[in-house]
């Protein structure tokens, strides 16, 4: 089984690579080419401009704009708001290409720049691709490795799902996740190395080294029980319980129950969602410079000027979206029955497809909120001790500029209360990974927290 095949990757080492091989290869391309980003006004974008009542969009039609977003929802202390949102509804692929070395499945990833990146070079998917760069729009270098993942019978497909991104700053965007083994010999690139699951597992625990789109790739990645040894303590037996077959033995909650509860959430909340000019965004204001809140909260939208040597276009210039401040997402899980569990909760965001997706219960961005819920004072009262994952990741780097988040995951105590309202819900990660082939249900920011769960192994 496939399911196999990952896990076993992922429990050893690199037949390929070393760690400390990998480590000089990355510190290399890093020193490989020049890279310079530089925020610049709107007018000295290149092929970008503002149309009225259109947002700021590309010449060509294709990439995305930015355009306004008016939201009317009854989640209660929302309400209803306006803001600016990236709009990219064309599917883009990331996908990770995997062959076998040694009888071990090794993924081939790639050292890449992104303009927004705090540390520019990140470690990412095979081919991370819009449509338009694909499809040569930026008449660009072709992008490599493309043809395994959009031609039929290239290679054997092992995970394909549409999966959403951040629904606060995106409206409605989906990119094709995918995995696909190849059945060839592959040419070799100097910006690409095979890795064993094990490496890229070990790399998610450092700050800013294995992207986000590379991380929710990984999460989709349907892995079996990680397998038994003799050091095995209460953690790793609950996470093995919970990723058995049908969502591991043990679940607080049937297959069957978890889709009802999504479905009643989506059923009876209320959501509007309606693209608008930019011009009449309320509570923004656009300069020559940025559009920015006018209390200098959420975000910004910049321009940027890019040189990057190693992409297929060496320099070209883009909007960027700029979070004010770093961002906070944690995952509480907890043993049930000695099966461990993640606490999620419906979320809807400015720019969710569809009503809700589960998300972490703490995700948000600190100088967004006035006060925060109780709910999430509490989840963060944790004893410290109890942190099983603690790391800085960067988001997306091909639109957010210097967008960082905290991901965490702590371990409440056995007798932490297991009621919650009634649009959180208790999952084993079993469940989680079970749901996300259906897309639309689990969001980026808990995606990337299951991948970084099984970096806990």
């Amino acid at each position: 089984m496939a399911s196999d095949r990952f896990t076993e990757s992922a429990a050893t080492g690199g037949a390929r690579l070393t760690d400390a091989e990998f480590r000089t290869w990355f510190a290399e391309r890093r020193e490989a080419h020049a890279f310079q980003v530089e925020e610049i006004p709107f007018a000295q974008l290149d092929g970008w401009a503002f149309a009225p009542h259109r947002g700021l969009r590309h010449d060509s039609g294709r990439f995305f704009t930015v355009e306004g977003l008016q939201v009317r929802t009854d989640v209660p202390g929302t309400g209803s708001w306006m803001q600016p949102v990236i709009n990219q509804p064309e599917i883009g692929v990331l996908g990770i290409l995997v062959k076998e070395f040694d009888g071990v499945l090794h993924c081939l990833m790639q050292a890449k720049m992104e303009p927004g990146n705090v540390n520019q070079v990140q470690l990412s998917p095979t081919v991370q691709a819009t449509r338009s760069n694909y499809l040569g729009v930026h008449r660009g270098r072709p992008v490599p490795y493309l043809n395994y993942f959009n031609e039929p019978g290239r290679g054997r497909v092992l995970v394909d799902s549409l999966q959403s991104e951040q629904g606060s700053w995106f409206f409605r965007k989906r990119n094709r996740n995918m995995v696909v083994e190849a059945l060839d010999d592959v040419p070799e690139h100097p910006d690409f190395r095979w890795l064993s699951l094990g490496q890229v597992r070990r790399l998610l625990l450092a700050d800013n080294v294995v992207n986000m789109n590379a991380r929710t790739v990984l999460s989709c990645i349907p892995f079996g029980p990680p397998p038994a040894s003799a050091g095995d303590d209460a953690w790793r037996d609950g996470l093995r319980r919970s990723l058995g077959p049908e969502g591991g033995t043990g679940a607080l909650l049937s297959r069957t129950e978890v889709l009802s509860r999504i479905t009643a959430v989506k059923a009876l909340r209320d959501v509007e969602q309606r693209l608008v000019p930019l011009e009449v965004v309320e509570g923004w204001h656009i300069t020559d410079r940025e559009i920015a809140h006018d209390e200098g909260r959420f975000f910004r939208i910049i321009a940027a000027a890019v040189n990057a040597g190693s992409r297929e276009v060496a320099s070209w210039t883009q909007p960027l979206l700029a979070p004010v401040g770093r961002g906070e997402a944690m995952l509480p899980v907890r043993r049930i029955g000695g099966v461990l569990h993640m606490l999620l909760q419906a979320r809807t965001e400015a720019g969710t497809a569809d009503v809700v997706e589960l998300a972490p219960p703490v995700q948000y961005n600190p100088g967004n909120y006035r006060e925060l819920t109780l709910r999430i004072r509490q989840l963060q009262a944790v004893d410290p001790s109890r942190t099983r994952y603690d790391a800085l990741l960067s988001e997306e780097g091909g639109r957010f500029h210097h967008a960082v988040s905290r991901y965490r995951i702590v371990e409440l105590p056995d007798d932490h209360p297991l009621d919650v309202p009634a649009d959180h819900l208790w999952l084993t990660p079993g469940q989680v990974r079970d749901l996300l082939p259906y897309g639309r249900l689990i969001n980026i920011q808990a995606r990337t927290l299951l991948a970084c769960l099984h970096a806990t192994w």
